[in-house]
């Protein structure tokens, strides 16, 4: 092998983690033709690019001295809770979307995993302007989470304190900025989604999210973008860490929370906004897989997706295969000059820092 094609196939390395097929070394057109085309499918996420300040148990802490002990219990059981929530840049300053019902599903969150957070929705909602105004961050994420902490290594943790945390970072668009008009390849999960008897789901818990995470990689580890989880009893449920909608007709639909998915935030505005344009909003009945084959449009939703078209299922076009369809167009247009405050009548599901 010579020193460019060493050098070649130690690029594919990087970028995939499997050694490439000999015959795409042989030929560099395909050979970088096909890590361009693997790098766009699996969505490679940066690190994140680091704050000044992240708030731990009442203080403002540097964000190298954010620590926690290996033996923090959540660390071995997954007992932890957390939410997504964004914060845009607008014409009048950052704006927080929707934090209000972020917080509320946070406590309800700690509800159902026995943890008493002692903080309500608006003092930590001013735990969250305060941090962005700290790390001077116009637009970006928060991410909130509590979890049980060191102590009682025993599944138990009657003992174990319940530590809370808050940081906020620049981030961008999580499927990439091409796949809000080109849509994204999702493959059907062979993952069962959680459900009620398991854990749960209305739950934003740590431990939830292995199913989320395993259903993910397996999308990607088969050339999809994003997986779609079906339930036990076969009907869709929601996407890895998103709420999933089909448009057939003039009727868009969603699955309910009983079909194991999680109450969206972002999902619940998509509804408002989908009544207000006048189309007729199917949220209570359960979707089959051939729904979603046979769907005029699909998109998923959600705090990291925002609105996202998916143009392909398990290898089935969607629609006309273009990516963004017409409704799903309007929905997203609708969505992003929202979040941006430039629509009167949602300007109340934002908060300004």
């Amino acid at each position: 092998m010579s020193s460019k094609e060493r050098t070649e196939k130690s690029l594919f390395l990087k970028i995939s983690s499997r050694p490439p097929p000999l015959n795409l070394l042989r030929n560099r057109y395909t050979f970088f033709s096909t890590c361009i085309d693997f790098y766009s499918h699996i969505n490679l996420v940066k690190i994140l690019e680091k704050t000044e300040k992240i708030w731990m148990n009442g203080k403002f802490v540097d964000w190298d001295d954010a620590k926690v002990h290996v033996l923090t219990h959540a660390l071995h059981y997954g007992t932890g809770i957390f939410e997504g929530i964004r914060c845009y840049n607008t014409d009048k300053g950052p704006a927080i979307f929707r934090v209000k019902e972020h917080f509320q599903r946070f406590l309800n969150s700690a509800k159902l995993c026995l943890m008493d957070l002692e903080y309500s929705v608006d003092e930590f909602i001013g735990i969250a302007r305060e941090l962005l105004k700290i790390n001077k961050l116009n637009e970006g994420y928060i991410r909130p989470c509590a979890f049980y902490g060191y102590g009682e290594i025993g599944i138990k943790a009657l003992s174990n304190p319940i530590d809370i945390a808050m940081a906020c970072w620049p981030w961008g668009t999580y499927l990439g900025e091409e796949a809000l008009e080109k849509g994204v390849r999702c493959k059907i999960s062979s993952w069962v989604r959680i459900d009620s008897r398991m854990a749960p789901p209305l739950a934003k818990a740590a431990a939830n999210y292995l199913n989320s995470f395993l259903a993910k990689r397996e999308a990607i580890d088969c050339g999809y973008d994003e997986a779609i989880l079906l339930n036990s009893n076969g009907y869709v449920s929601e996407g890895p860490g998103a709420n999933i909608f089909i448009v057939k007709g003039n009727r868009v639909m969603t699955p309910p929370p009983s079909a194991g998915a999680l109450r969206g935030i972002t999902a619940d505005a998509i509804m408002q906004i989908i009544q207000d344009l006048g189309f007729e909003l199917v949220s209570q009945q359960n979707i089959i897989r051939e729904d979603l084959f046979l769907a005029d449009e699909a998109f998923l939703t959600g705090t990291a997706v925002e609105v996202t078209p998916i143009r392909e299922i398990d290898k089935r076009v969607i629609g006309s295969g273009s990516g963004r369809g017409p409704i799903t167009e309007k929905i997203q247009k609708i969505f992003f000059d929202t979040v941006k405050g430039n629509i009167d009548k949602y300007y109340d599901w934002l908060t300004f820092v």
